[in-house]
């Protein structure tokens, strides 16, 4: 078959024998604005999917496990992914520390240091992974910033910071809402959360819905994106708070609750190192019993024969409201997100 040209929302994509061609001419670019920790994270994801394709190799998660998200997306992969990246970073040891972890994927990254705008001019798109302060700084507002990021997707990972709050902080308080980017000539904003786990491919990652919805192709390149580090699921705007407290603080949550455990242990007479290792991979299994459709209620029950020392030890752990202490948490944690969405400060003070 002759080479075509494929049409997919508005991306021109270069086809031979029936399959989207990645070659040049279908090169995309992905800028990561504030390349820190998480950025990272999603570029070494990306990187190693792209060099476990390359090789044929498969490339699953740490769990073993897909997720529909994911399923989907291998499916029907996006007609373009990236292939050039640039890693945006204000500090030099920010640079060495990119520099280090993604050693042997140089070729394809390129570090620029205070150089925001010659980052996003190049980029197709873009991952806003600044600190939240950095953006009332007005990382968005450098002069330029706003031609450059005409009619480009930007994913953003700012905690607690909605979509109108990235239009208003680019287009001023006048931007219209509920409008389509695309039609105005604006950047397209969706607001997504990861954690810490993308650092090993194990992270939850909530895609917040878009109004208007997102095109197919971009919706489906931003799931490919993040399904590299992890599990995707999509939400409503109006959770994404929730989701934070979750997803967000929940790795947090689970630490301290581990550390509890094997202190417990501990003052049993295990060893320190081993007792840590034998609560994670106890906390580790069976949050993978859970996420293969076993129901935490049944398991619960199934572990906690009549009279026995489990029975004995979730009693003191009911007494001690350790459940409304944690569901209570959760919803503290949506609040204070919520917070500093609006730009409060000192949002865990008394209340």
């Amino acid at each position: 078959m002759s080479r075509s040209e494929a049409h997919t929302d508005g991306l021109n994509v270069p086809q031979v024998n029936g399959h989207a061609h990645r070659g040049t001419e279908g090169d995309m670019t992905l800028t990561i604005l504030g390349c820190g920790t998480l950025g990272i994270a999603i570029l070494s994801g990306i990187l190693t999917s792209l060099s476990s394709v390359k090789s044929s190799e498969p490339s699953p998660s740490p769990s073993g496990s897909t997720t529909p998200a994911a399923q989907q997306e291998e499916d029907n992969p996006p007609p373009r992914v990236p292939s050039r990246f640039i890693a945006c970073v204000t500090r030099d040891a920010s640079a060495k520390r990119v520099k280090t972890a993604l050693s042997s994927h140089l070729s394809s990254v390129t570090i620029l240091q205070n150089e925001n705008l010659k980052g996003v001019q190049q980029a197709d798109v873009i991952l806003l992974g600044c600190k939240p302060k950095n953006l009332k700084d007005g990382i968005l507002r450098e002069p330029g910033m706003r031609d450059a990021l005409k009619g480009k997707l930007v994913i953003s990972i700012l905690a607690g910071t909605p979509i109108d709050s990235l239009e208003e902080n680019v287009y001023g308080s006048s931007s219209p809402t509920n409008q389509d980017p695309c039609v105005e000539g604006r950047c397209r904003f969706v607001r997504v959360m990861p954690n810490t786990a993308s650092l090993i491919r194990s992270s939850m990652t909530v895609i917040g819905d878009s109004t208007p919805p997102l095109s197919i192709s971009q919706s489906t390149l931003v799931t490919w994106i993040l399904s590299r580090i992890g599990r995707v699921v999509n939400l409503p705007p109006y959770m994404m708070d929730a989701a934070t407290a979750l997803c967000g603080s929940g790795p947090a949550f689970f630490a301290l609750m581990l550390e509890a455990m094997a202190d417990g242990a501990v003052a049993m007479g295990l060893p320190r190192a081993e007792a840590q290792t034998m609560a994670a991979q106890t906390m580790k299994g069976t949050a993978e019993m859970v996420l293969k459709g076993q129901h935490p209620a049944l398991l619960r029950e199934q572990v906690c024969t009549p009279g026995g020392c489990t029975a004995g030890g979730l009693q003191v752990l009911e007494d001690g409201k350790v459940r409304a202490s944690v569901a209570t948490g959760v919803r503290t944690a949506s609040v204070a997100a919520s917070r500093l969405g609006r730009g409060e400060q000192g949002v865990n003070g008394p209340r």
